[in-house]
């Protein structure tokens, strides 16, 4: 049983990786599927906020769970900590960061929807 707990667990983080890059670049799958942005616009707003805010993804304590319950060690903070922090800053998380990641997921976003928006405008302007 622990396997399928560990499994289940991998799948979540799998899962948590897709939702970020989704978060903090959905914005150019708008190019390809205009109606995208309701449900990035949203996936966005939750990324930012929970970095914003200092909060912790509910998918985090969920692969802790299943982590705990395969028999594995399970770790304190949030998923951006444990798995690409120590990718990109070896030194951990800080409040600081997050709220940088944060800003930059909004920033990232404001300026490729500005970009769509620009991009769909001229497309409807030229005959």
């Amino acid at each position: 049983m622990a396997g399928v707990f560990a499994g289940l667990a991998g799948l979540v983080v799998l899962v948590h990786l897709a939702f970020m890059v989704f978060a903090a670049s959905g914005a150019l799958l708008a190019v390809r599927w205009p109606r995208l942005p309701w449900l990035h616009m949203p996936a966005a707003a939750w990324a930012a906020y929970i970095e914003l805010s200092g909060g912790i993804c509910p998918l985090t304590p969920l692969e802790n769970d299943l982590r705990a319950r395969a028999g594995l060690d399970f770790y304190s903070g949030d998923f951006v900590a444990r798995y690409v922090f120590p990718v990109l800053y070896p030194g951990g998380l800080t409040r600081e960061a997050q709220v940088v990641i944060g800003l930059a997921v909004l920033a990232l976003n404001v300026g490729l929807y500005a970009f769509v928006y620009t991009r769909s405008r001229r497309r409807a302007s030229t005959p």
